[in-house]
């Protein structure tokens, strides 16, 4: 077994404090969701890294409990981890807190909670917003 104590203790202090970012996630930091335009009722959000070098949004998304997210398409892959409450997809499933979910590319779908609901997202690519013709 490797014994990283050892191998730290030897290494000294390698951290470059320059490097490494961080970021207070409270309730403060989230503002409206605007990303199809306008806020939506109910929701806010805290973005954490959003248009790094690879392009990776990761952002903590809150839900009061009767929002409802705009229907959308996934232009590429969504990724969500609930960290508290859950999330009721548009067919009827329900996303516990501690599930992580993954909608690919070109799924459609939208969202509603009936408790408040805590997102981390990750994604590369905005989703689209689906209007009615």
């Amino acid at each position: 077994m490797l014994d990283t104590r050892a191998v730290a203790a030897k290494l000294g202090d390698v951290l470059d404090p320059a490097l490494r970012s961080l970021r207070n996630a409270s309730a403060s930091e989230f503002v409206p969701f605007e990303r199809y335009g306008a806020p939506i009722e109910g929701m806010t959000w805290c973005p954490l890294s959003i248009g790094d070098d690879d392009d990776l949004e990761i952002y903590l998304l809150r839900l009061a409990a009767g929002a409802q997210t705009y229907p959308h398409e996934h232009v590429g892959c969504e990724q969500f981890l609930v960290l508290e409450g859950s999330l009721i997809d548009c067919d009827g499933t329900r996303i516990p807190a501690g599930t992580f979910a993954r909608f690919e590319a070109g799924s459609r779908h939208h969202s509603t909670t009936d408790e408040d609901c805590l997102l981390l997202v990750i994604m590369r690519t905005p989703n689209r917003r689906l209007e009615i013709d």
